[in-house]
């Protein structure tokens, strides 16, 4: 079943655009008292790296079965866009238990169903909402992007969705023959936080269009104000065809759906009945933390406080050769390290929105190996004709290109954050600064696809004070990992403990 703005009771012309990781799971210890972690060989996950089993939450902190307490800037994997616990979902789920309402209805219409549509149109581009529909599908990602795929290969009668990053002609593809659809993620979540340009997310509107191509934008990380606006396609002013959405938008329970244009289903059939669509619990609080965000303005708090943050660990990294780059829109922010520079000289990075603080060593020559002293050949100067250089930074969301004065020499380009990935990665060192935080009392995330990054993704209700805990907890993570890097590679040195008692929870 899907849902249309008018029957959700909403009128048309909407306001338009507003400026899974999980813990491991515990068996009982001998004694039946304290949850332990898994053993070994019983699968791997989020949680088999930090030694902690929640028993207690709210907001920011959790409090494991050991009485300690921690700041989680993971919120698991982005989901809790308020934060463990918080009091408006708890009090809309109560709503729905103490209602004695059916707590799951597969495909059938219910108010509580009703009022998570309005809630979603709310707070969708004013193009989308006034004739958008919503449809429902399973509730992880997968299934949703499975959804999306059947949805545009009934529109258009073609196979294929590939997925886009960089330029790419929506009518026809990289093979030539002209696809269902073409997926985008404006924000990819899995290492670095590198926005998709906005002019490059215009052309590529621009250009599915053109082809008759239903543009598809991933939204299932990005979404709820994690990247400072509702919407991270917002950034650009793109509207697609098709939104897909998940994570935060259940409010932290599983729930997925996709928005979509009217007529992109008029030849589609029912998809049939998934077993956990209709999730009344997931729909209530989805619709409360949908509601509390748009209130509160709590996605414009994110582009705010990011920002702030995403100075800070700037500083960080001038403080640190082992951190190749630094990069983060709204509330969603990466650190990613890399072997350390013999010459200690990195290019800096200037512009906002996704680019880096600095991007590859300065010397770098092929396969991002430095050429400090002497060996390859000359040094490459910054800026020099030849340096391994894009202007991609440029392009991003938040940062417009600065015009030079007439008669003055036009400005280097800068680097490209992504250039960063050029160097060798410093294997484990992500790894090895996850466990330092822990050790202070702070859970972070890591990326993924062999990518050596932590990364942060708090709650949009996160504090400014819980915001300095956190980075001052990173920082000293950095420095200790640091010392123990240095300290391990020098052979006859001790090892040094880096143990930290954690920091009051502010």
């Amino acid at each position: 079943m899907t849902h249309t703005r008018q029957q959700a009771g909403v009128r048309a012309g909407g306001p338009g655009v507003v400026a899974g990781h999980g813990p491991a799971p515990v068996t009982r210890s001998a004694a039946g008292a304290v949850p332990r972690r898994r053993q070994a060989g019983e699968g791997a996950a989020h949680g088999e790296a930090l030694p902690v089993v929640p028993v207690r939450a709210r907001g920011l902190t959790v409090e494991g079965a050991d009485g300690r307490r921690y700041l989680d800037c993971f919120a698991a994997a982005g989901a809790l866009a308020l934060g463990h616990n918080h009091p408006v979902v708890l009090e809309a789920m109560r709503s729905v238990l103490d209602s004695g309402a059916p707590l799951h209805v597969p495909d059938l219409a219910t108010p509580v169903r009703d009022a998570f549509a309005r809630e979603l149109l709310a707070t969708l581009p004013g193009e989308l909402a006034g004739s958008a529909r919503i449809r429902f599908c399973g509730p992880a990602r997968a299934d949703a992007l499975q959804a999306a795929a059947r949805l545009v290969r009934a529109a258009t009668g073609r196979e294929g969705l590939p997925a886009v990053d960089g330029p790419w002609d929506a009518a026809r593809g990289s093979t030539g023959v002209r696809p269902a659809g073409v997926l985008v993620e404006p924000v990819p979540g899995e290492g670095a936080v590198l926005p998709v340009p906005a002019a490059r997310m215009r052309r590529l509107r621009e250009a599915a269009a053109a082809g008759a191509v239903p543009l598809v934008a991933d939204e299932t990380r990005t979404g709820v104000g994690r990247t400072g606006a509702l919407w991270a396609v917002g950034h650009s002013g793109t509207v697609p065809d098709v939104m897909v959405l998940s994570g935060a938008v259940g409010g932290g329970l599983p729930l997925a759906c996709l928005v979509h244009r009217s007529g992109l289903d008029a030849g589609c059939d029912s998809p049939g009945v998934f077993p956990y669509q209709g999730n009344q619990l997931a729909m209530a609080a989805g619709a409360a933390t949908l509601r509390h965000v748009r209130r509160n303005r709590l996605a414009e708090r994110a582009r705010e406080l990011g920002a702030r943050m995403l100075t800070r660990l700037r500083g960080l990294a001038g403080e640190h050769t082992q951190i190749a780059g630094v990069s983060g829109l709204g509330l969603m922010l990466a650190v990613e390290f890399a072997e350390p520079c013999p010459a200690g000289v990195r290019e800096p990075v200037s512009g906002g929105g996704g680019a880096g603080a600095y991007g590859a060593c300065c010397r770098a020559g092929p396969g991002g190996t430095c050429r400090s002293g002497g060996g390859e050949g000359p040094a490459r100067t910054p800026g020099a004709p030849g340096a391994l250089r894009t202007p991609r930074a440029a392009e991003t969301p938040h940062a417009p290109v600065a015009q030079p004065a007439p008669g003055a020499a036009p400005a280097a380009p800068a680097p490209d954050p992504g250039r960063a990935a050029a160097r060798r990665h410093a294997p484990g060192t992500a790894a090895l600064v996850q466990q330092e935080c822990l050790r202070r009392g702070l859970i972070v995330g890591l990326g993924r696809r062999h990518c050596e990054a932590v990364r942060l993704l708090p709650p949009l209700t996160i504090t400014d004070e819980q915001a300095e805990a956190v980075l001052d907890r990173l920082c000293d993570a950095v420095a200790a990992a640091a010392r123990t890097r240095r300290t391990t590679s020098t052979p006859g040195t001790p090892k040094e403990a880096g143990a930290a008692s954690p920091a009051p929870t502010p």
